[in-house]
């Protein structure tokens, strides 16, 4: 009997030594977590709005964690280079993703992707919300969407509007623009909203859907002019500006939307940590009023792992049948 109980717990010792290294996720206790800095990746480059949401949202959780979380940029491919490197990361919640309504987008969008943002991630809860905002450069003659539709008309595929990457709701916008206009406009893709927004305001393009957030700070300042937000009806964080919708295309609405999500197989126990970190700090009067200053949103309703699983699922439906109308693919 004895000898049968060593060999069981050699049994064990052997097994335990060829684990993937996945299961290093459970070496901490999950009730201890976290012990370490955390990494917060960014699937675009500094300056964007998803940039700056992460970086706000960063500092908030980091406060109830009681460490860092370290935002890194990792942009190229529309995003998908980012949420590659963390689909692939370790399950032990000390790498997370900033995940987007591009990423839903995506999925359906390019041909071949080397992860799937169902299986090889776990929602943990929404961040913030926001409008895109049609925003010209100066020197342009058009004062209002009907005109710019107008300009896009008299001059096939010479007005060019600039995005964040192929996939970004940046670059839906101005698809599916096109789509309910007839126009024949020229996407610039760029790797993330800050370099396609100095692009913009150095005069090399013509035009952006932008979030609201990164291109808020300009209009204000006179150096771009907005002609429209995407949402359905005026934003009341710039209400001077009208709805797209308003110039007779009531069919056209996008909204952006930003998550933290883990890798697939990260410990129930630590997504409800982040989760309940994450809603704690979204309820902080500092945080709120940062979102207000810049256009985001606070997320309503239900923001557990599980509702924001069911939200991405909606999404990823959303986004598929406009992209099979519309006829989209990238490789």
């Amino acid at each position: 009997m004895m000898y049968r109980s060593r060999v069981r717990r050699l049994a064990a010792i052997l097994l335990g030594g060829m684990l993937p290294a996945s299961s290093s996720a459970w070496s901490i206790p999950p009730d201890t977590y976290p012990q370490s800095p955390i990494t917060l990746v960014v699937g675009y480059g500094p300056g964007g709005a998803t940039d700056t949401i992460a970086r706000l949202i960063a500092r908030s959780i980091s406060e109830d964690l009681g460490q860092p979380l370290v935002v890194e940029n990792k942009s190229g491919a529309s995003s998908n280079v980012g949420a590659e490197s963390v689909a692939r990361s370790a399950a032990d919640g000390y790498t997370l993703y900033v995940g987007t309504v591009a990423n839903t987008i995506n999925r359906t969008l390019f041909r071949t992707l080397n992860y799937d943002f169902v299986r090889d991630f776990t929602p943990v809860g929404r961040i913030a919300n926001v409008t895109n905002v049609l925003v010209i450069k100066e020197g342009l003659p058009i004062s209002n969407v009907r005109e710019y539709i107008a300009y896009a008309r008299e001059n096939p595929g010479k007005l060019t509007c600039a995005s964040s990457g192929i996939g970004s709701s940046i670059h839906l916008s101005c698809d599916l623009f096109k789509v309910r206009t007839g126009t024949d406009i020229l996407h610039v893709p760029y790797r993330g909203g800050g370099p396609a927004l100095n692009a913009l305001l150095g005069g090399q393009v013509d035009s952006m859907f932008d979030n609201l957030p990164s291109a808020l700070p300009h209009i204000r300042s006179g150096k771009l002019r907005a002609i429209g937000v995407t949402a359905a009806r005026r934003t009341t964080f710039a209400p001077e500006i009208p709805a797209i919708a308003t110039a007779g295309l009531t069919d056209f609405e996008v909204d952006s939307w930003f998550g933290l999500m883990a890798p697939a197989g990260t410990p129930p126990a630590i997504v409800a940590r982040l989760n309940a970190a994450l809603n704690k700090a979204l309820t902080r009067a500092d945080l709120q009023n940062a979102y207000a200053d810049r256009g985001y949103t606070v997320p309503a309703g239900d923001n557990s792992p599980e509702a924001f699983g069911r939200f991405i699922d909606a999404e990823i439906g959303k986004w598929q049948t406009v992209i099979q109308a519309a006829n989209l693919t990238a490789e």
